[in-house]
């Protein structure tokens, strides 16, 4: 499924060393595993491949749609619309004043005040 967005092999040049799987698969593990590059388990490809191939991918978009038509395809074998036909906005979540900056508090007899800073 994620075969057709992989770049396709050059050309000219050097063959490729590692198959776009082996490279797909060393980007999930960064993915879920949280750990450095460098960190990469030795039966993955070489981390400087795994990030050439990363950064092409992120810079170009790709990733965006993969996402989407990932997206789409679950929720069609799910049988639902392939968008979503509703949205939640939560207006209770961030509290600020009415003029977004920082908010002065009245004192009874000498009317209202600058916040106390530090």
């Amino acid at each position: 499924m994620i075969a057709p967005f992989m770049p396709a092999p050059h050309k000219v040049g050097r063959p490729r060393k590692w198959r776009v799987r082996e490279i797909w698969d060393a980007i999930q593990y960064i993915a879920v595993a949280g750990c450095q590059w460098a960190m990469l388990p030795k039966d993955f490809p070489a981390f400087t491949a795994v990030q050439h191939y990363f950064y092409g991918l992120r810079d170009c978009g790709i990733f965006d749609i993969i996402n989407e038509t990932l997206v789409v395809s679950v929720r069609l074998l799910a049988v639902r619309a392939a968008g979503p036909t509703a949205g939640v906005i939560d207006s209770q979540s961030v509290k600020t004043t009415e003029s977004g900056g920082p908010r002065a508090y009245w004192q009874e007899d000498q009317g209202p005040q600058a916040p106390y800073t530090h």
